[in-house]
């Protein structure tokens, strides 16, 4: 399982803002070179993390990004499931018909069945940490910052 940049660049905003929750608002720009990343890529995961709930943007001269909800309140395995395009480890995932399944032994076939249920458990494992879990060692993130 791999999960896209997306979904990786989605978890460090979040990662960011919580750490800055007490403090002033952050920008997309102050987030994409604290990380080296993309503003243009930012923007777009910051509209959506705003579309989502996840955080406040504030426009404006003096306006940023902030989180909306207390860490606590932000559940790793429902973000990425909010994030990622898709779950199609094997093609056979694919219920799309205009990326056909090429498969032949699909009929027959017992690995999707075991990789449907080790996508759930990763999932699962997920959903059982927050934000706040990721952030447990504020010092030490503050200082690479």
């Amino acid at each position: 399982m791999r999960l896209t940049n997306y979904t990786d660049y989605a978890l460090r905003v979040l990662i960011y803002l919580a750490l800055k929750k007490e403090e002033e608002l952050s920008t997309i720009k102050e987030i994409a070179d604290t990380y080296q990343i993309s503003k243009n890529h930012l923007m777009k995961i910051i509209h959506e993390l705003g579309l989502l709930g996840y955080i406040d943007t504030i426009r404006g001269r003096n306006g940023g990004i902030r989180l909306s909800m207390d860490p606590e309140d932000i559940n790793i395995g429902e973000l990425v499931q909010k994030t990622e395009e898709d779950f199609h480890l094997v093609e056979c995932f694919n219920g799309d018909t205009e990326k056909a399944n090429h498969c032949i032994i699909t009929p027959a076939c017992r690995l999707k069945h075991i990789l449907h249920e080790s996508l759930l458990a990763f999932i699962q494992v997920l959903k059982g940490y927050t934000l706040a879990d990721l952030i447990e060692n504020k010092a030490e993130l503050k200082e690479l910052f």
